[in-house]
């Protein structure tokens, strides 16, 4: 495979992650946005393979063997089943409207390009063209998190803001040392887990997830 070529397929794999990345952004059902998390995940994973093999790192080859388990299985069967057993509502409750949503995410990926414009020009990295794009996928995730009301798609965006941060690692650096790498996994496991006993304490304890049922508590006290 060609430098040029990898350059090509890396650029329509982060666009693909883009495109998730709005996917999320707009998408209304709760099983929708699983499903787009671990398309991403699958996108992220094949980009990561790709990568390893232009650049001949073999430990890309185990990050993205890591991600496609986590992120594309692992992850989405844990949130799955900790939205089923919590019986959540299929329509996720936005704080913004789904127009204003697709605005703000097209303005920081704007910013997202003018910021990373520098970097790109000086950098001789395959992945070079990507930066931008992982940039947008955080801001993006982070922007998620902010205007979704239910805890646990705020989780999802958070999962989300991680996937651009790993891609990120990827595109100025060709990925983080293999040891740092299987503790973020490990983490991210075990925080899944965590966030699953969380969320049945609050359902029992409050009767519900949403955040600004929580808020009035506060208000009250």
């Amino acid at each position: 495979m060609t430098t040029n070529l990898a350059a090509q397929i890396n650029s329509v794999l982060a666009a693909l992650v883009l495109l998730t990345s709005f996917g999320l952004l707009v998408q209304r059902r709760i099983y929708g946005l699983l499903h787009i998390f671990a398309w991403q995940g699958v996108f992220l994973s094949i980009s990561t393979a790709v990568v390893g093999y232009t650049a001949g790192l073999h430990h890309l080859y185990i990050s993205a063997v890591l991600t496609l388990i986590l992120k594309v299985f692992a992850l989405p069967y844990i949130l799955y089943v900790l939205i089923h057993k919590l019986k959540i509502r299929k329509e996720v409750e936005e704080v913004v409207n789904t127009p204003t949503n697709m605005l703000i995410g097209i303005a920081l990926v704007i910013f997202s390009y003018h910021l990373t414009a520098p970097i790109r020009e000086l950098s001789t990295l395959v992945t070079r063209s990507t930066l931008a794009v992982a940039l947008a996928t955080v801001m993006l995730g982070l922007l998620m998190m902010i205007t979704r009301k239910k805890a646990v798609t705020q989780i999802i965006g958070f999962l989300a803001l991680e996937n651009g941060l790993f891609f990120a690692a990827t595109s100025a650096t060709y990925g983080m040392p293999l040891v740092v790498e299987l503790g973020v996994a490990l983490d991210i496991l075990i925080a899944a887990f965590i966030f699953g006993i969380f969320f049945f304490q609050i359902r029992t304890t409050f009767d519900s997830l949403d955040l600004k049922e929580m808020e009035k508590l506060k208000e009250e006290d």
